[in-house]
């Protein structure tokens, strides 16, 4: 299905203006999602909204929005309230300054969309904006959903990227944390040698599509699995190894990369074997109830 806009407007840099659209660059439906169930008959519970003064059940018609300005006390605000809001940002995306790209502390990005030019002739100002920003980003404001953001705006491939930030005042600084006070600022140089050899060893060329997402991978072998009327036995876990001794878990972590590298280079060299069945790997068995529905079938 083809993706929708969720914002039109325009994005402005100095005297240029160019018409674009907003699309997400995210995806959440890519994650299981469970509803909740009324466990007697596995129907989906509705949420209903209750007054509890009037003890009634409302319906959305009956429902405004209201701002606790003192405990107990509300204002209502309505749609032709917020409408009356005019700042520039709730159609433009106004860029007031630029900086290097890697000047973002990816501490501050929120969530990512991909601006795209509405129209021919928007198209030939975004691919010139677009290749005068390389290396840059725009920082500016826009208003969407009722909410003014923050905004970095920077090229990606054949386009541009919106990336919605944290403010200031929205980001925790690391004094917050207590533990942290007693951590010490410097370290031995044999053990930071050793720390540095095991984390070399493990550089590479970065390509973040090799990360799957092994955790939504297990839920759904469950689902399968039940769907299936089969039960899931899960591997046993292990307990990670405690660290009494850094500079022993560093000596050890290096063996293990060593020896790791060289299995690998002898089953290259060697004919491919039948692999013998892993012990930690999770099993998936008919459950007996539903052998028996089978059986009887």
């Amino acid at each position: 299905m083809a993706a929708r806009p969720t914002w039109k407007g325009y994005i402005k840099v100095s005297l240029v203006t160019i018409p674009v659209r907003v699309y997400p660059a995210t995806e959440s439906s890519a994650t299981i999602s469970f509803n909740q169930l009324h466990a007697a008959c596995q129907t989906k519970i509705q949420q209903k909204k209750w007054c509890p003064k009037c003890e009634i059940e409302l319906t959305q018609a009956d429902i405004v929005k209201g701002y606790e300005f003192e405990k107990g006390r509300w204002v209502v605000v309505d749609d032709e309230d917020i409408a009356k809001v005019k700042t520039e940002s709730t159609k433009i995306i106004n860029l007031l300054q630029f900086t290097e790209v890697d000047a973002i502390d990816p501490m501050y990005v929120d969530k990512a969309y991909y601006l795209a030019p509405e129209g021919p002739m928007a198209a030939d100002a975004y691919s010139v904006m677009r290749e005068g920003m390389q290396g840059k980003a725009g920082i500016g404001k826009v208003a969407i959903h009722g909410r003014e953001y923050l905004v970095a705006v920077k090229p990606h491939k054949q386009g541009l990227v919106m990336y919605t930030l944290h403010h200031a005042a929205e980001i925790r600084t690391i004094d917050q944390i207590d533990e942290l006070r007693e951590v010490r600022g410097k370290v031995g140089p044999a053990e930071m040698k050793l720390a540095k050899q095991v984390i070399e060893s493990f550089e590479g060329t970065l390509n973040l599509a090799d990360y799957k997402d092994e955790y939504q991978a297990g839920l759904q072998q469950i689902i399968d699995a039940k769907v299936a009327g089969e039960e899931f036995i899960a591997p046993e876990e292990e307990a990670p190894p405690k660290v009494v001794d850094l500079m022993e878990a560093l000596r050890r972590s290096l063996d293990q990369v060593s020896s790791g590298k060289k299995k690998t280079a002898k089953v290259e060299d060697t004919p491919a074997e039948k692999p013998e069945q892993d012990v930690n790997q999770p099993k998936i068995v008919a459950a007996k109830g539903a052998a028996k529905k089978r059986k009887a079938s």
